[in-house]
């Protein structure tokens, strides 16, 4: 069977489970909301990963106003910020991002700016020129506005575009906004996204003619 390979003029990068690992964090505090909240802290982690905080509560809490939702989002991010504890590079990151630093890309994230420069300077990670955050759109992921906005920052139109994602919601957006996929790591194994890898050491790249790149997995 033939391997798969993905062209692309754009590259779209989430940044939780895709560039960095934060998962410990996350279940920490996430796991503590859960029980001040009377909810099973193992459920509440099925949905987490991918969303904004408050996009989470409401899943998990759907008779709750949003305005709680919203308030207590604003108090979560300050924790995750704070707590940078065990953020560490996905396996490959750093090259991967060497290597596309004169490609265009952008991260596109549920984090607000603050975390995602936390989080990303904790994992000692560049943070790429353009960026999309939580304080980018109106709608969380698996909304596609995100991966939207980011394709249209760069100049490209959503076919051109393939997105790196982990997460069941994240990968969700990325269909709905009409583009491939490439998975990254276990939670996105599952999801069947067009071209899974463990991490981004096992992702091969060719650069082409015409501005594009080609994408395999290794």
């Amino acid at each position: 069977m033939p391997a798969t390979v993905l062209t692309a003029r754009a590259l779209l990068l989430d940044m939780d489970g895709t560039l960095v690992n934060s998962d410990a964090v996350v279940e920490r505090i996430w796991r503590a909301w859960a029980v001040e909240h009377g909810l099973d802290p193992d459920e509440a982690l099925k949905v987490v990963h991918g969303r904004q905080g408050h996009a989470t509560m409401a899943e998990l809490l759907p008779d709750r106003p949003v305005e709680l939702n919203l308030a207590d989002n604003r108090v979560m991010l300050e924790r995750e910020t704070a707590d940078v504890e065990g953020v560490v590079p996905i396996g490959g990151a750093g090259a991967f991002l060497a290597a596309i630093a004169e490609f265009p890309h952008a991260l596109v994230t549920s984090a607000d700016a603050a975390l995602a420069r936390a989080r990303m300077a904790a994992a000692a990670l560049p943070m790429p020129r353009v960026r999309v955050t939580a304080e980018s759109v109106s709608a969380s992921k698996p909304d596609p506005e995100g991966f939207l906005k980011g394709a249209a920052e760069l100049g490209f139109a959503p076919g051109e575009c393939v997105v790196f994602e982990d997460s069941e919601a994240g990968i969700a957006a990325g269909r709905a906004a009409g583009m491939k996929v490439v998975g990254v790591g276990e939670r996105a194994a599952a999801q069947a996204p067009d071209l899974h890898v463990r991490d981004l050491a096992e992702l091969e790249l060719s650069f082409v003619a015409g501005g594009v790149v080609e994408l395999r997995g290794a």
